[in-house]
């Protein structure tokens, strides 16, 4: 059953996200920065999808005001401040605080682990990726996983928001890979099971 996604951010998170959602049959709008468009495209939306860099978030979630309440709000960020260090430790995650700020959504982490240009088609050099997602709700779990296994991806349950405190780490740890270490973005992580 298609769903009316909305997207904020037009970056190469949310344009392959837009890609492989609007090919899985869904209804997706994706805005960029303009002013209003935003609210607009969450109020209209079932679930949203925040691909915005993570230092953009507090301002993001005040232009969408009430129009994320009762919704599915899935968290794509990597906590990471300016120098790309994590922003946060062990005690938290970008996605706990998110659901701190909109305590009436339904926040999902998924999507942080992927390099954008695999998030549309969920596998690389032939082989499907692992999708982890993480959130307490257990309804907004299962329709993100649906997305998942959409895309192409292997979705794996990794249980409540908390474990967003190891899938920000991991996030992280796979940007160090592929830019750091110089394996490229053509990598990917997958639990063998």
């Amino acid at each position: 059953m298609a769903t009316k996604i909305g997207i904020i951010g037009k970056g190469n998170v949310g344009s392959a996200l837009q890609r492989g959602l609007t090919r899985a049959g869904h209804e997706v709008r994706a805005v960029g920065k303009e002013p209003g468009a935003a609210r607009q495209t969450a109020a209209w939306a079932e679930v949203i999808f925040l691909a915005v860099p993570f230092g953009s978030l507090d301002d993001t979630l005040r232009e969408l005001g009430e129009a994320v309440q009762g919704k599915v709000l899935v968290d794509t960020t990597n906590a990471l401040t300016p120098d790309m260090r994590l922003a946060l430790g062990f005690t938290t995650s970008g996605a706990e605080e998110l659901q701190k700020k909109a305590p009436r959504s339904k926040v999902v982490k998924a999507f942080n682990t992927v390099f954008a240009q695999l998030m549309d088609k969920g596998q690389v050099k032939g082989e499907r990726l692992s999708l982890l997602i993480a959130g307490d709700d257990a309804a907004a779990r299962e329709r993100v996983l649906g997305f998942g296994r959409e895309l192409g991806f292997d979705p794996i349950d990794a249980g409540p928001l908390q474990n967003a405190r190891w899938l920000e780490t991991l996030g992280y740890l796979n940007i160090q890979l592929g830019y750091v270490q110089k394996l490229g973005p053509d990598i990917g992580f997958r639990v063998v099971r």
